[in-house]
């Protein structure tokens, strides 16, 4: 096989573009792909830019990434005669996000993980890779860095609100005295933020460093959290008048409201939103990231599921409320998401009601990572917290 010239491809950057002449400057033996792909970290970043290799045959290749609230397909461009496939996106620094490879053969696609890239997440539905963007870098405190480990426990709590015991977890600091107050952290799906999110190396991390003081978190985790979390007029009583107080009679948790604290993702920003609403006083602070809040009842039409109608007339009774609970709440989202714009309204919303809110945001999609990254700074602002 002799040496074939670049396809047109959007601009590669300069390193990208000699890595992949430099492949095509000899034939294309098994050998010589099997070294390219072992002598590279894929995909291929620069600063502005991804390059995505595929090698194989298909009929067509796509990269399918999560964005803006679907999926999103790119086609890779194949270098003629060979089973090399390229795509080149236009991306922004430091940022990340999650995909698939789609490839086709006879009219049938099949999606995969890149096989070229080891960096994956993980979700309640699996897994995806990720792309990291030039400069991104996994947060240090995020990682294990021999920090004392806290305790995860069963915790069960006799709902009467739900007329059923609920097996709950909760997560005790390194060290943890039964003579000593600590501030509490509901933290919804927490079995899921440690899971797909790092929560318990997070935390041990953060209190290690003093960064936050130590604190107690209880894991909540609904079977139903579409029913439960939207809205959350029972699962807020469920909090305050069943998690509280169980909670109260087995730990030693300040009296402080400040010292209260409701955590969620998603669909769990909602029900942390609803509860500290409907329960002024009783939480101090609260961690809402990447909210699935509507604030234009506009966006309803493409979005027929009546979770959305629920989140709605919540965010509307927020709107109408004369006053809102004094807290401190911090606002997250992913620039990537479908609602990235609402949650962003929603913290100018909190905050001309008088809540003292912080709002970030990152190059980064709906996911369990883009929440892991921004935790520390929410549980600062929330806690009141110097940073380290």
């Amino acid at each position: 096989m002799n040496s074939l010239p670049l396809p047109e491809l959007p601009s590669l950057d300069g390193d990208t573009h000699t890595a992949v002449r430099q492949l095509l400057s000899s034939p294309l033996t098994p050998a010589r792909l099997k070294q390219f792909s072992r002598s590279h970290v894929f995909p291929l970043t620069a600063p502005g830019s991804v390059t995505f290799v595929w090698i194989g045959e298909a009929d067509h290749v796509r990269l399918l990434r999560w964005i803006l609230g679907g999926v999103d397909r790119l086609e890779f461009q194949r270098v003629p005669g060979t089973p090399l496939w390229l795509l080149n996106v236009a991306v922004k620094d430091g940022g990340r996000f999650e995909y698939k490879l789609g490839v086709e053969h006879q009219g049938h696609e099949q999606w995969h993980l890149d096989p070229l890239n080891k960096a994956r997440a993980g979700d309640p539905y699996g897994e995806n890779s990720v792309c990291r963007t030039y400069g991104y870098a996994q947060p240090k405190w995020s990682m294990p860095q021999g920090s004392p480990a806290g305790a995860i426990l069963p915790f069960q709590v006799d709902s009467a609100v739900f007329g059923e015991t609920r097996e709950e977890q909760v997560y005790l600091p390194a060290g943890y005295d039964p003579e000593q107050a600590y501030p509490l952290l509901v933290i919804h799906d927490g079995a899921d933020f440690v899971t797909y999110a790092d929560l318990s190396t997070s935390l041990d991390n953060l209190i290690a460093s003093a960064t936050i003081p130590p604190v107690i978190a209880a894991l909540v985790q609904t079977r139903d959290r579409l029913g439960e979390y939207a809205r959350g007029h029972r699962h807020a009583r469920y909090v305050v008048n069943d998690l509280l107080p169980t909670l109260q009679a087995t730990y030693r948790l300040s009296d402080r409201v400040e010292d209260r604290i409701l955590v969620g993702a998603s669909l769990g920003a909602v029900a942390s939103l609803a509860t500290v609403f409907r329960y002024p006083g009783i939480f101090g602070g609260a961690v809402l990231q990447s909210g699935s809040f509507i604030l234009d009842e506009g966006k309803l039409e493409g979005r027929p599921h009546p979770v959305f109608r629920k989140v709605a007339r919540l965010v509307k009774a927020v709107k109408r409320a004369p006053s809102m609970p004094s807290f401190r709440a911090f606002v997250s989202s992913g620039e990537l998401e479908g609602l990235a714009s609402e949650n962003e309204a929603l913290a100018r919303l909190l905050q001309d009601n008088g809540v003292s809110v912080l709002f970030k945001s990152a190059w980064d999609g709906h996911h369990w990572h883009n929440w892991r990254d921004q935790l520390r700074d929410g549980l600062v602002w929330v806690l009141d917290s110097d940073s380290s």
